[in-house]
């Protein structure tokens, strides 16, 4: 049963414990409320500014699991806050370890204080689970994608638009790192797990990839700097920095170009021009 009470008071105060500024939003000015405003949890929760404030105020409909998530997710919450909220919603928490969604508040924080640099965060199967602005205009807005097109090394094999971002000099290269990357994956995981649902998918939709499977390649890993060909800006060299959540399998790619570039000058075009000039999803 969902404690109503409970969780509108849990609500309250973890809103209560954020600063606009802990979560990449700004200040502004006459601000009255302690931490964040409803209209910011709300945002930030990616859900009505008005189905948030009836769940703190014990009304509205039970909220899903996917409600949830996003509200754990959108509060910064530690795994301990997010099971309890879910628990206080009337629902068992997701599971924790590999293949988790939830972003620690840890790395959000370093996210959130990325505006104006590329990054996102992803899961060891390359989905993309959070990104800030400039990613999303870089390599198109991760939000949008559902099932196995979530992962990067899916689409790369079964979507061209995928393989457009991307000088063709580096697509052979590429195709092998995402099979290998793949291989370790399922590996560590082993049948029956996420990673082999994955590679089943694959080998029965691209010749390519059974191709490339048959080979059992491991060990090809990314290059530290990575080539671009945006439709708007045109070529783009960046470097990409990554930084680990063993707990959760995840990482955060950071993309940097050389100051004085002539990529930088395109990234900041890029970051002026925002979203209308996303490639695909």
């Amino acid at each position: 049963m969902i404690d109503r009470a409970g969780l509108a008071d849990f609500l309250r105060g973890r809103r209560a414990a954020l600063q606009p500024e802990d979560v990449g939003l700004p200040r502004g000015v006459r601000r009255r409320t302690t931490g964040l405003r409803r209209e910011e949890a709300a945002l930030l929760s990616n859900m009505s500014a008005d189905y948030y404030a009836r769940l703190e105020r014990e009304r509205g409909p039970q909220p899903s699991d996917q409600m949830l998530a996003s509200i754990a997710q959108g509060l910064r919450l530690s795994l301990d806050e997010r099971d309890h909220l879910f628990r206080l919603a009337g629902h068992e928490p997701p599971t924790r370890g590999a293949g988790s969604d939830h972003v620690g508040p840890g790395i959000m924080r370093i996210l959130d204080r990325l505006v104006d640099t590329p990054a996102e965060i992803v899961t060891e199967l390359g989905e993309t689970l959070r990104q800030t602005p400039l990613a999303a205009a870089l390599v198109g807005d991760a939000s949008v994608r559902t099932g196995h097109a979530r992962s990067i090394g899916y689409r790369w094999f079964t979507d061209p638009a995928a393989r457009a971002l991307h000088p063709l000099e580096e697509h052979a290269f590429l195709s092998r790192m995402y099979t290998s990357g793949l291989r370790h994956v399922l590996a560590l995981r082993g049948p029956g797990s996420r990673a082999a649902v994955l590679a089943e998918d694959l080998l029965a939709r691209s010749e390519e990839f059974r191709e490339l499977w048959a080979r059992h390649e491991v060990g090809v890993r990314p290059a530290e700097e990575k080539h671009y060909v945006h439709p708007e800006v045109g070529p783009l060299t960046l470097q990409c920095q990554v930084l680990q959540d063993t707990d959760r399998a995840q990482h955060l790619l950071v993309y940097t170009a050389e100051p004085g570039s002539e990529s930088a000058d395109r990234l900041r075009l890029l970051a002026v021009i925002g979203t209308t000039a996303a490639p695909p999803a």
